[in-house]
């Protein structure tokens, strides 16, 4: 959760006011080929933060976003805002406050909709100064995301913290990312921070503990993917601090029972310069990694893809580049085929949305 404060210079603030005058961009390599489209900015009154957001599509073939917005991301008072675009329409709804809570600031919201239809709202709620005091919270919605329930407990123990969507797996289980990070600063994680996962039994209601990822220089904010009825790969944030390094990789794990127990995390060969990453398996069997590639910033925002299971990822295009930062990217590919990146900028103040097919990445 924790970012570096970036200082804008002055050309990159007049790109952005470029940027903001119109509703769609082009963004990336060439541009043709992907269309980005500003969501909401300053100019939207939930508080100048609005980081990081996360999308989906709704049974009827909207599009939900969520994110939490408020003053700073350590500000008191930040909930947890949604909004929708309807099919076959090109503009987003108003954001509504969707989790609140009148005593603590809460979090980093992940949106999904189950195959049956139930969409559910992940969220952290914040107890103290940093983001290791923070647990797990959640909601559902029977109806398409119009109302929620009460809001119930996911995780009890202090330190967990949800940023990636579920999966569902082959045998019908649904696999939750979530980490519990350590450290008590706001400028570094601790040596001991773990990716772990929570899995929904088939036909249960219970949420259970199933593995968690250890790593030599320690990790975060797995993304998972099912390659086989046994194997899953996981890619995770590395943790850490936010000083210049050579050795900044997204880390690397599988399971080879079907979630319940992880590998080592060992460095791949992305950099990663401690920022959010996603991946998703596409329609195709194919995987997309969305991820920051760079070791000390966060841009360019790139796309990478495997048709080899995760084992090699030689199709790569950038999604947006420039001065400043494109970062906290929620991937998912819709009923279309269409891929859709949702990620933030501008200091975190603006959340963007990108179209393409996976054709554009490939060039195929």
């Amino acid at each position: 959760m924790h970012r570096p404060t970036i200082t804008a210079i002055a050309p990159f603030i007049v790109f952005l006011g470029m940027l903001a005058a119109s509703p769609v961009i082009s963004k990336g390599e060439e541009g043709a080929g992907i269309e980005i489209e500003k969501v909401f900015g300053p100019e939207t009154k939930t508080g100048e933060y609005k980081h990081p957001s996360c999308i989906t599509e709704l049974a009827n073939g909207d599009l939900y976003l969520a994110y939490y917005g408020g003053a700073g991301e350590y500000a008191g008072g930040t909930v947890v805002y949604g909004a929708r675009k309807a099919k076959d329409t090109d503009t987003w709804t108003a954001p509504v406050v969707i989790a609140s809570n009148p005593f603590r600031s809460l979090g980093n919201p992940v949106v999904w909709q189950a195959p049956d239809g139930v969409v559910w709202l992940f969220y952290v709620t914040r107890f103290g100064e940093t983001w290791s005091t923070s647990r797990i919270k959640g909601k559902i919605s029977r109806n398409g995301a119009r109302s929620w329930s009460d809001p119930f407990v996911l995780t009890f123990q202090e330190g967990t913290m949800v940023r990636n969507q579920p999966i569902v797996l082959e045998n019908g289980d649904y696999l939750l990312p979530i980490y519990h990070e350590t450290g008590a600063n706001t400028e570094f994680s601790g040596a001991d921070t773990t990716s772990r996962f929570m899995r929904l039994k088939s036909g249960t209601t219970e949420w259970t503990e199933s593995g968690i990822i250890r790593s030599a220089r320690s990790n975060l904010q797995p993304g998972v993917v099912q390659t086989s009825p046994e194997r899953l790969i996981a890619f995770c944030r590395r943790a850490g601090d936010y000083e210049p390094t050579t050795k900044g990789w997204i880390v690397a794990s599988e399971s080879n029972d079907g979630g319940f127990t992880w590998s080592e995390g060992v460095d791949s060969e992305f950099p990663n310069p401690n920022a959010a990453i996603d991946l998703k398996k596409l329609a195709n069997g194919h995987i997309l990694l969305v991820y920051n590639d760079n070791m000390a910033g966060r841009t360019p925002l790139t796309a990478a893809i495997s048709i080899d299971g995760g084992k090699t990822f030689p199709q790569k295009r950038n999604i947006a580049d420039g001065p400043g930062a494109f970062s906290y990217p929620t991937a998912i590919q819709t009923s279309d085929g269409k891929i859709h990146v949702a990620f933030t900028s501008d200091a975190r103040t603006v959340i963007r949305h990108a179209v393409f097919e996976e054709s554009w990445v490939s060039g195929k």
